[in-house]
């Protein structure tokens, strides 16, 4: 499952990033393999989506979201 397919007020466990241009600086965001992401809300329209990241809330479009491969722990 990716990142993009969690239902709001899922918890999930990144697995896996795929490699592409934001790769890195999501990774300096704290999206890497094993860190705890909650997944807030999505716009409207349901592109970005806010995420839940260590102590902060980032904001993510779909298309990124797709890279992130996680499995879901509550």
């Amino acid at each position: 499952m990716t990142l993009k397919d969690c239902k709001e007020g899922m918890s999930v466990k990144v697995e896996h990033i795929e490699d592409f241009a934001l790769k890195e600086r999501l990774m300096t965001m704290g999206i890497i393999p094993g860190a705890m992401v909650t997944v807030l809300r999505s716009a409207p329209l349901g592109d970005p989506i806010a995420v839940g990241v260590r102590s902060y809330n980032l904001a993510m479009r779909r298309d990124d979201a797709e890279k992130i491969e996680v499995t879901q722990v509550g």
